[in-house]
C-alpha cells in the first residue's frame, strides 16, 4: 500500500500555486493529501498529484488571524484523523514556523515529520532543514518547497521539469471569443501590491490604441474596479470566472498585466508571460513569476522594501505609483515579440469547453 504523505501549505493562491512542483516530488513516490487554508483551497485543487484537499484556517499563519481555541484545534484533529497520513512534509516561507503545526501533528501520532526552523526543533521534526545554512533564505518559494521536500527524500521523477502546472484547464474562447488578447488583472490580495486603478485605465486605453485586445480579470469583489479599468474599450470579466475559468483564460492570453498576486503565479502556471507589478514589500527572488518570461516593473529603492506591508507604508505609494503606464505599455509589445514557439511547450492542453 502506497505511503500516505500530508504536504502542507496554510497560505493563500500564489503560495498553494508555487507549492506544486515539490507535491508532485512527493506524488511521484506517495499518495498526497494536501493541506491548506479555505483561501488556498481553489488552487490546491487544481495542482496535479493531490489526491484530496483539506481546509483549515490555521490561527498562526492566517491574516487576519482568527482565535486559537480548543474548537479551533480540535478542527485539525479531525482532519488528521480523516487524512490518516503516515508523513507531513510542511512547507513554510521564511518568515513562517512549522513548530506549531508539527506538535499537533506529533499530538495526532503522525510518524514522521519534515520542515524547514531556524529555531531548534527538539523531537518535533524528523527531517529538519535550517534556512541559511542548509539554502539560502532569498530563492524562489518554488525552489524553497523543492529543497524541503528533496530533504524528506521526494524527488521529481524523471522528465518532470519542476515548472508550475495546473489541471484541468478550459478552453477560453465561451468567455473571450476567438483571437489574440491582452489580459490586464488590477486586483491584488494586498493592497501595498496593487498599481493605481487610474494608471490601469491609461494603461488599457493605451493599448487599445496600440491595437492590443484587453481582456480585464478580478474576482466578484472587485467588479467595480475591473468595470472602470475596462470602460468600454474592454471586454470585462470581473466577477464571471471561477479560478479554473481564470486559469483558462490566462492560458490564451499573449500576455497578462498583474501585479504580485495569485493572478501572477496562475499565469505562469499556465505558461503565459507575465508583465509584473512588482512591489518591493517582498522579495521579487522569492516571489517573481516562476519559469515564465517575465518583464518586472516598479520601483526597489522605496522605504517599502522589506516590510511585508500590507498597506503601503510610504506616502503616495512610489514604488508602483512611479510606473508610467506607457512603460506597461512598452513592456506588453516587447513581451509580445518574443517567439510564441519558443514557450510554446509551457502552455497546458486546453479543454474544450
Amino acid at each position: 500500500m502506497s505511503r500516505r504523505v500530508l504536504v502542507v501549505r496554510l497560505d493563500s493562491v500564489g503560495d498553494v500555486l508555487l507549492s506544486g512542483p515539490a507535491v508532485r516530488a512527493v506524488a511521484a513516490h506517495a499518495t498526497v493529501d494536501l493541506l491548506t487554508s479555505p483561501t488556498g483551497a481553489p488552487a490546491a485543487s487544481l495542482l496535479p498529484g493531490v489526491r484530496r484537499v483539506h481546509e483549515w484556517d490555521c490561527p498562526w499563519i492566517g491574516n487576519p488571524a482568527r482565535p486559537t481555541t480548543p474548537a479551533t484545534i480540535e478542527e485539525l484533529g479531525a482532519i488528521l484523523a480523516d487524512a490518516g497520513p503516515d508523513e507531513a512534509v510542511i512547507l513554510t516561507s521564511f518568515h513562517q514556523s512549522p513548530l506549531p503545526l508539527a506538535l499537533q501533528l506529533r499530538l495526532a501520532g503522525v510518524e514522521r515529520v519534515a520542515g524547514a526552523s531556524v529555531d531548534y526543533a527538539g523531537s518535533l521534526l524528523d527531517v529538519r532543514l535550517r534556512p541559511g545554512e542548509d539554502f539560502p533564505e532569498s530563492q524562489s518559494e518554488v525552489t524553497r518547497a523543492l529543497a524541503i521536500a528533496s530533504a524528506a527524500g521526494y524527488e521529481l521523477p524523471p522528465g518532470d521539469d519542476g515548472r508550475l502546472a495546473v489541471h484541468p484547464v478550459p478552453s477560453a474562447v465561451p468567455l473571450v471569443g476567438p483571437g489574440p488578447y491582452v489580459v490586464v488583472h488590477p486586483g491584488a490580495a494586498v493592497p501595498a501590491r496593487a498599481w493605481p486603478v487610474v494608471q490601469h485605465i491609461e494603461a488599457v486605453q493605451a493599448l487599445v490604441d496600440a491595437g492590443v485586445r484587453v481582456v480585464v480579470t478580478g474576482s466578484a469583489a472587485e467588479r467595480g474596479a475591473t468595470a472602470r479599468v475596462a470602460g468600454d474599450v474592454a471586454l470585462d470579466l470581473g466577477g464571471r470566472t471561477d479560478l479554473p475559468a481564470l486559469a483558462g483564460v490566462l492560458a490564451s492570453a499573449d500576455a497578462v498585466v498583474v501585479g504580485n498576486t495569485g493572478a501572477a503565479h496562475l499565469a505562469a502556471a499556465v505558461g503565459t508571460p507575465v508583465v509584473s507589478l512588482f512591489s518591493p514589500v517582498v522579495d521579487e527572488v522569492c516571489w517573481r513569476p516562476y519559469g515564465v518570461p517575465a518583464i518586472l516593473l516598479g520601483r526597489t529603492d522605496t522605504d517599502c522594501a522589506g516590510t511585508r506591508a500590507r498597506e503601503c507604508p510610504v506616502p503616495g505609494h512610489p514604488c508602483l505609483a512611479d510606473v508610467d503606464p506607457s512603460s506597461v505599455v512598452e513592456a506588453v509589445l516587447a513581451i509580445r515579440k518574443r517567439s510564441s514557439a519558443e514557450h510554446s511547450e509551457l502552455r497546458p492542453e486546453v479543454v474544450p469547453a
